[in-house]
């Protein structure tokens, strides 16, 4: 092994792999509990809904619009006066979680809304004939409904945190992306390089499996 992989530090990658994993878990909270509610805001106010609103549709749109369209990469170094001031530093795990949030939170949002544009219409009238409030509508039949489509939306953004922490390691955001930076582009060390992308491509499999077992476990047959 030391023959064919010279250049790989295994206690290095392992915590580099660690890193990797408390990035995504410590991202993927605050993603789920801003994307959600801003998803289903925008299926609430979005045409023919229940709360049409098209001048706020338009402007939550326009943003969540906005901040997917900038490219992660610049979005990291836009976000470092704003991550120093949250987390105390640009650098590391901690100095990563900031622009991952707001990279994945739109991202995640738009998911939301696809799954919540999914569900049968003829559930939600019939929640309304029965007399449900708009809360119930929600919480007892639209959110349940939506169940597999937001948990497939989980593991599509999930995955992609992936490719955003591996590129976090542009700016020391460590995991990684980081070794691959540091070790595999600029001193030219491709088994380094190599490793990471395997455990990266390994990782990403785990993930999309865990999810899929998922939708398929709480969809309706």
């Amino acid at each position: 092994m030391e023959t064919l992989l010279p250049n790989v530090d295994w206690p290095e990658i392992w915590q580099a792999s660690l890193d990797t994993l408390y990035m995504i878990a410590g991202t993927m909270p605050f993603t789920v509990l801003l994307g959600l509610p801003l998803g289903v805001l925008l299926f609430l106010i979005g045409p023919k809904q229940m709360f049409e609103n098209k001048p706020l549709y338009a402007a939550v749109a326009a943003i969540v619009n906005i901040l997917r369209s900038i490219p992660f990469v610049i979005l990291l170094i836009l976000l470092i006066p704003t991550t120093v001031l949250i987390t105390g530093t640009s650098l590391g795990v901690a100095g990563a979680i900031p622009p991952l949030v707001v990279g994945a939170t739109p991202f995640f949002a738009r998911l939301v809304e696809t799954a919540l544009r999914e569900v049968d219409r003829g559930i939600i009238e019939a929640t309304q004939a029965m007399g449900a409030s708009p809360r119930q509508i929600i919480f007892n039949a639209l959110l349940p409904e939506a169940l597999p489509g937001i948990l497939a939306a989980i593991t599509v953004t999930v995955i992609t945190l992936v490719s955003y922490t591996a590129m976090t390691g542009l700016i020391g955001g460590g995991g990684l992306g980081d070794l691959a930076v540091r070790y595999g582009y600029q001193r030219y060390q491709t088994d380094v390089m190599f490793v990471t992308v395997a455990l990266l491509v390994v990782l990403v499999q785990i993930l999309q499996t865990i999810g899929d077992r998922l939708v398929v476990h709480f969809s309706r047959k």
